[in-house]
């Protein structure tokens, strides 16, 4: 049974930390510096060189942003949809050519899926037209999801792209999940309240940009911190409270299996992700192309990418067959134990994108150097050179993600079902997948890996 915490710590006490989310400069000043920063990006991306490893677009993109931001997820929350670039365009191009038309019926009931959907897409294109390692790629990218932020918000209310279509958006609410941080809505203030203006908003700030009733809120997955119904709650109703990493993973009243096939689709992104860039990829791609009788790349990916895709999920249905009490249906037992594979993916996420950090962070600094002056700085792209000392962080953050893993499932376990026989009979079976591929990625990060730029 879920366990309430006595006395939450609530950080709005703190007057600094109010006083950060009641100025009317928050969130505003962080986006007009990313957005700044991401027109510097766009330039430089369609502009400058076609190198990779002489591009600030890239660097700054796939070096510096792509591996900061789940732990971003992970410490803050959704905090980046706050002060994303996208969103502050959203409300300009809304606030002034705004039709302001509800959200499509098709979108809100599936959105999760399209999220799903364009992060498979997403990941499938980088590799067929080589997105990350070409600046023009990353450049062409990101204008595509520039037009459809103006056309969502030319259309419809709120940040509807925010919420229903963006990918990262999904990414973010998967992580944040796991997260050490998160605002809810005293019950027993919201009760008595007659005004709604954390969700209809008021006089210091629009209601809720992403449709959530802060009163009815019960997960992170939404959730953004703009701060709009803490400036407008007339009652003093929200806390931002911190909390046990993975806690929200463990009482899920109502499963969703799109959320938990989206933990199950990024499981297999990144073992993609990861192992076209390991020494064995040729041979890989060699082998497949071979066995499919054809000299076509794009044949060759794609068939692997759909077996890397669907190897978890063939591994947690097996598992979910075995798991499964009594009558539960094995969609059932996959979805509830769907959610337990999360902190191993931001621990994978992490530890791989930690290799490309840490070995060519200063091609961030080197490319806009030569952005604005035409020289490109001579030296090392790394700041750590140990190449031990960086498998050793990455096994740490694998062995951080299996244990909040393996707990999450077991607390998932005494949630669901009644009985210390029947919880271990689900949990076993799921402890060994998450062992599997534990196994797996420590195998993967034993191998040399290419650099990005």
């Amino acid at each position: 049974m879920e366990q309430k915490d006595s006395k939450p710590i609530n950080l709005l006490q703190n007057k600094w930390i109010r006083g950060i989310f009641n100025s009317q400069l928050y969130p505003r000043i962080f986006q007009w510096a990313g957005f700044v920063v991401f027109a510097i990006i766009i330039y430089a991306a369609l502009f400058d060189s076609t190198l990779a490893h002489k591009n600030f677009g890239i660097a700054a993109t796939w070096v510096l942003w792509w591996p900061l931001i789940p732990l971003f997820f992970f410490l803050l929350g959704r905090f980046w949809c706050a002060i994303c670039p996208f969103a502050w365009l959203n409300d300009i191009v809304q606030k002034y050519f705004g039709a302001q038309k509800p959200v499509p019926k098709f979108l809100r009931k599936y959105g999760i899926w399209i999220i799903d959907a364009f992060f498979i897409i997403i990941t499938w294109a980088d590799h067929i037209f080589g997105i990350v390692e070409s600046p023009r790629g990353s450049g062409y990218l990101l204008l595509i999801i520039v037009a459809m932020v103006v056309f969502a918000a030319a259309f419809w209310q709120r940040r509807t792209f925010c919420r229903y279509i963006c990918f990262i958006g999904g990414l973010s609410g998967n992580y944040s999940r796991s997260g050490v941080l998160e605002l809810r809505a005293t019950p027993e203030k919201c009760k008595v309240c007659t005004t709604q203006a954390c969700y209809k908003g008021g006089d210091k700030a629009p209601g809720c940009p992403v449709f959530e009733f802060p009163r009815t809120m019960e997960d992170n997955t939404k959730c953004n911190l703009c701060g709009h119904c803490i400036k407008n709650c007339p009652n003093d109703s929200l806390r931002l409270t911190p909390r046990v990493p993975t806690k929200e993973l463990w009482y899920i009243r109502q499963p969703r299996f799109a959320e938990a096939a989206l933990a199950i689709i990024i499981m297999g992104i990144v073992l993609v992700q990861n192992v076209t860039m390991l020494d064995i990829w040729p041979a890989m791609l060699d082998f497949t192309k071979a066995l499919l009788h054809t000299d076509s790349f794009n044949i060759a990916f794609t068939a692997i990418f759909a077996t890397f895709m669907a190897i978890p999920f063939a591994a947690l249905w097996l598992t979910s067959v075995i798991s499964r009490q009594g009558s539960e249906s094995i969609v059932y037992n996959m979805t509830i134990f769907g959610y337990a594979i999360i902190p191993l993916d931001l621990a994978a996420h992490m530890s791989h994108n930690l290799f490309h950090l840490l070995t060519e962070i200063n091609a961030v600094w080197y490319s806009l150097i030569s952005l604005f002056t035409g020289t490109m700085p001579e030296g090392s792209l790394a700041i750590v050179h140990n190449a031990a000392a960086i498998y050793w962080m990455q096994m740490g953050l694998l062995a951080l993600g299996f244990i909040g893993s393996a707990y999450s499932a077991y607390r998932i376990a005494g949630y669901h079902y009644t009985g210390k026989s029947t919880q271990w009979k689900a949990l076993i079976p799921h402890l060994i997948f998450l062992a599997l591929f534990l196994i797996i990625n420590i195998y993967i990060f034993n191998l040399p890996m290419a650099h990005r730029v």
